[in-house]
């Protein structure tokens, strides 16, 4: 028993002393763990890491003047076009307005403004005025407000109520002469006042009643001015002359 012992002691001396006398590159490695395998998530993650880029200092105030100075330049192009707008259609609906006048005012407009000459004319039909002229199929008569008469012409048939010496009232616009018109010679000597004007108006409506109520206020008041007017002329003249008479 104590020789088996001692050979094997023996032999296991020998076996460590024949292993320590071998190479480097033959001996057997020590034990190391594997390092845990990255996870394909992370490797991901990790390809796809940006190095962070360095942050701007914001200028708080500048952006808040910025965002305001934007604000007021939509403001200022909002009012600009709705302000021309309103222009726009304002403009158009005064020339769509008929304004009712009378002669004197119809011709006072006409030389300050020959372009906006549409009016509705208001007066009363001069007596003897009316007639067809035979060249062509139109009606002139004089409208009057007792102190200015015009030329009106009017192609069409004439209302029934139309009469001599009462109210009426045309729309259309004031014309200056044509060389034809003034061709045409008239025996009519009602007319001569009116003629001897450079523009005649041009109805292309006539509307007419009996009674002064449906002449506008502006113009009936018009012609009671002018009635009062004509009255003191007459009463002044008179007066003139009963000095001279006696």
């Amino acid at each position: 028993m104590q020789m088996a012992s001692s050979l094997a002691l023996r032999f296991r001396s020998h076996f460590l002393r024949t292993a320590s006398l071998l190479p480097s590159s033959l001996r057997r490695p020590p034990f190391q763990p594997s390092p845990p395998l990255l996870s394909a998530h992370r490797l991901l993650s990790t390809a796809r890491r940006v190095a962070p880029r360095p942050r701007k200092s914001v200028d708080i105030g500048a952006r808040a003047r910025q965002l305001q100075t934007r604000r007021l330049w939509t403001y200022a192009l909002t009012f600009s076009g709705l302000a021309g707008f309103v222009v726009i259609v304002l403009n158009n609906f005064q020339d769509q307005l008929v304004f009712y006048i009378t002669p004197t005012d119809a011709l006072e407009k006409y030389a300050t403004n020959p372009t906006k000459a549409r009016f509705r004319l208001g007066g009363l039909v001069l007596e003897g005025s009316v007639v067809y002229p035979a060249s062509k199929p139109e009606v002139e008569f004089i409208i009057t407000d007792l102190i200015t008469d015009i030329v009106v012409r009017y192609e069409g048939s004439l209302p029934d109520l139309f009469r001599e010496g009462h109210s009426v009232v045309v729309e259309g616009i004031v014309k200056p002469f044509t060389e034809e018109i003034k061709k045409e010679v008239s025996t009519n000597k009602v007319s001569e006042k009116a003629r001897r004007l450079e523009c005649y108006f041009c109805a292309a409506e006539v509307l007419a009643k009996h009674d002064e109520k449906y002449m506008p206020k502006e113009v009936a008041a018009a012609i009671e001015k002018n009635k009062k007017i004509i009255e003191e002329a007459a009463a002044a003249s008179v007066a003139a002359e009963a000095p001279k008479t006696t």
